[in-house]
């Protein structure tokens, strides 16, 4: 088959350590045009990978026949330039969290939709061998009826992996419209909807900047979150985790308690009430570690989405919901109610 044509619009370091390696490194794509506002980031990029470099995405949308798309942007641009790239004609793979509003998502899905093209949402939680294992165990009912939950996404923040260091977006509320939570608390939003098979219904959020200074959005959360079937459980997103990163999730079950990355030998340990434990040794997750950025599976999935005409496993849809209750959280923080999530 002739090779699917990629372009990245956003040339920081998501894309760097990850998008252009794995397109590069897929036997279906050629990776046709690069996009950044700062030129010389856009040519070296461009450069490297024998891509075409843009300074504006509209251009680029306009001059080049490209079937794909991946948006790695500040938050505040996820909706628009998606978007435009799906009226474009072009399939979407976009960074999360994938829009700043209930409303932005929905423009986003509707423009797939009459477009007829395919919008995924990079949460690569889902492609983790332990994450995807203790979801078949607990389907299967190994964990028996499931009781609660905490999560956690931790680490120093992004000023040691951003490539504008102190002075990231990741930080201006104007463009990243929320901190931590944003950046980590969607993927573990996204990875206990996936794990657990259901959706959220109430959320209670402690949303804080306590540990940053001279930024405008939050460093620090704590999220308690209530099931549809009255699973409860916490989640936490951090940027004040300064020794080590932190990327655990525990279940508790009737039958057994799944720990995921949760110790440093074994990705997965099911501790059965009977006494028993099994050990899983399935890889370690991706990090921001040395030698961590190990392959996500985000880009496979999507050009296979393309290729074989499949509904990507995190499509807008589910996107949305992840996104919900992340803004429930928010919502809660500031309103010191519990939010009700509306279906």
């Amino acid at each position: 088959m002739e090779k699917l044509k990629v372009a990245i619009i956003g040339c920081g370091s998501i894309a760097q350590n990850r998008h252009l390696l794995e397109f590069e490194a897929n036997q279906n794509i050629e990776i046709t045009a690069v996009c950044d506002i700062v030129e010389e980031r856009a040519m070296v990029t461009g450069e490297a990978f024998g891509a075409q470099s843009y300074t504006s995405y509209e251009d680029l949308l306009e001059k080049e026949d490209i079937d794909a798309v991946s948006v790695c942007l500040p938050n505040y641009l996820h909706a628009p330039v998606s978007i435009a790239a799906l009226n474009a004609g072009c399939h979407v793979l976009c960074e999360k969290p994938m829009a700043t509003s209930r409303e932005e998502a929905e423009n986003m899905i509707e423009a797939a939709e009459r477009n007829g093209k395919k919008l995924m949402i990079a949460h690569n939680q889902r492609f983790v061998s332990s994450h995807e294992r203790a979801r078949k165990l607990i389907e299967a009912g190994e964990a028996g009826k499931i009781y609660s939950f905490r999560t956690t996404f931790g680490h120093g923040g992004p000023e040691g992996w951003s490539v504008d260091g102190s002075d990231s977006w990741f930080f201006k509320k104007d463009e990243a419209f929320i901190g931590a939570m944003g950046d980590l608390g969607v993927h573990k939003a996204d990875l206990l909807r996936y794990l657990l098979g259901e959706e959220f219904v109430e959320v209670a959020g402690f949303v804080e900047n306590n540990a940053k200074e001279n930024v405008t959005v939050d460093d620090n959360a704590v999220c308690i979150l209530r099931s549809e079937s009255g699973i409860v459980g916490t989640l936490t997103a951090s940027w004040a985790y300064n020794s080590k990163e932190d990327n655990s999730t525990v279940i508790y079950g009737e039958k057994a308690t799944l720990r995921l990355e949760d110790d440093p030998d074994y990705s997965l340990i099911v501790q059965y009430t009977n006494g028993e434990v099994v050990k899983y040794e399935l890889g370690q997750i991706q990090s921001n570690d040395e030698g961590g950025q190990t392959n996500t599976g985000v880009i496979d999935h999507f050009v296979d989405s393309i290729v074989y005409d499949k509904k990507p496993l995190i499509d807008g849809e589910e996107g949305k919901r992840s996104l919900e209750v992340i803004l429930a959280a928010v919502e809660s923080g500031e309103t010191k109610q519990i939010t009700r999530l509306v279906k």
